[in-house]
């Protein structure tokens, strides 16, 4: 391959933002996903930030209540890019 096209690539791919799991207090979580590209499907970040959200909780053996998902709205352009944030508890 090209390394014309590897470098950009590359940092393209340095560019998404993935937040963990972060603790707000009163066992309430956050955790946030952002595309590095306008071109990944909100479903995958809301499946990768569900799938952080459930080890959180399977931890302690408890369940998911999302109380809050605040998703980007298009067009992503410009920076943009496909965001999602949940806002969780871990519940019996």
């Amino acid at each position: 391959m090209n390394l014309k096209y590897v470098i950009p690539i590359c940092l393209l791919a340095g560019c998404a933002s993935n937040s963990g799991v972060v603790p707000m207090g009163n066992d309430t979580y956050m955790v946030s996903r952002q595309a590095a590209t306008g071109f990944t499907g909100m479903g995958t970040l809301k499946a990768d930030a569900m799938r952080e959200a459930y080890v959180e909780c399977q931890k302690t053996e408890k369940s998911v209540e999302v109380l809050e998902s605040i998703d980007s709205k298009p067009p992503y352009i410009f920076g943009n890019f496909p965001k999602t944030e949940i806002r969780f508890k871990c519940v019996n």
